[in-house]
């Protein structure tokens, strides 16, 4: 049997594993799924068309699968999925996705979800994410493998943060944060290479001086962004990171205002 403190309330309908555990003052909704080894701490509300998966931990005082803050949101049969391995703390939010957007929010798996977080409909966190206490994501927000985003940042709806970046605590996210790179200032920039973020995942060394060459040659010497990425295309010895932090900035440049996927955006659906 699920372990359900006696406050708690689950919904008939909800489907939980028997070695859930569910604390005090919880709520859980009617269409709500959670797999083996998930805790829910205290005063907990996870509703809406909810999945979660395996071994995931939501300290506390957490709202999980509430409905988008978007106008637009017609209470559609949305959904929000989240992985395995995932821990979020205190006063965390979370909601469903839109009709809008992709139908679904998503969290991948082994993230850390800092204190007073939001994250808002149709983003999607991958994989080994950590973000700060009081980060603001707006709708749409993608944030790759292994980024960090510092606590007090808001990220502007549509704007993807590239895999291994870094973005500065208390920075305003108005365009895509380019991979390998941290950003700073104000308003956020490109600073330099993630050095830090890319010892501690063990990149090799020709990887990381491909990247600080190519910084240089993108954000500090004076040919346009477009010459150095012809350039760069035509080269055969490039190593997987610098493919990718290449094929990211072509996106960026498709996008409006340097978000990609702001050109995914759906038009409006005419009135029936």
């Amino acid at each position: 049997m699920t372990s359900l403190h006696p406050t708690a309330f689950v919904a008939p309908g909800a489907e939980l594993d028997s070695s859930v555990v569910v604390g005090p003052f919880c709520y859980v909704g009617s269409r709500v799924r959670i797999g083996a080894g998930t805790i829910l701490g205290p005063h907990v509300v996870v509703q809406g068309k909810t999945t979660i998966g395996e071994r995931n931990h939501f300290v506390g005082q957490a709202a999980i699968g509430g409905k988008p803050q978007d106008l637009k949101y017609t209470g559609e049969e949305s959904a929000l999925v989240i992985g395995d391995d995932n821990v979020v703390r205190e006063f965390v939010t979370i909601n469903i996705g839109t009709a809008a957007g992709s139908w679904v929010t998503s969290v991948g798996n082994q993230n850390l979800i800092m204190a007073c977080a939001h994250v808002a409909h149709d983003c999607v966190i991958e994989d080994e994410v950590i973000i700060g206490n009081n980060v603001l994501l707006a709708g749409h927000v993608r944030i790759e493998d292994q980024s960090i985003v510092s606590g007090g940042a808001a990220v502007n709806h549509f704007v993807t943060i590239g895999s291994l970046a870094m973005v500065g605590g208390m920075r305003r996210v108005m365009k895509d944060v380019p991979p390998f790179m941290t950003i700073e200032g104000s308003p956020a920039r490109v600073r330099g290479v993630n050095l830090v973020g890319l010892k501690r995942r063990e990149k090799s060394e020709e990887a990381i001086r491909q990247l600080r060459v190519t910084y240089r040659k993108l954000y500090q010497d004076d040919s346009p962004v477009a010459v150095v990425l012809d350039e760069l295309e035509s080269v055969s010895s490039l190593t997987p990171e610098v493919l990718r932090l290449v094929s990211f900035l072509r996106d960026m440049e498709r996008g409006y205002q340097g978000r990609y996927r702001e050109a995914l955006r759906r038009p409006p659906q005419p009135e029936v």
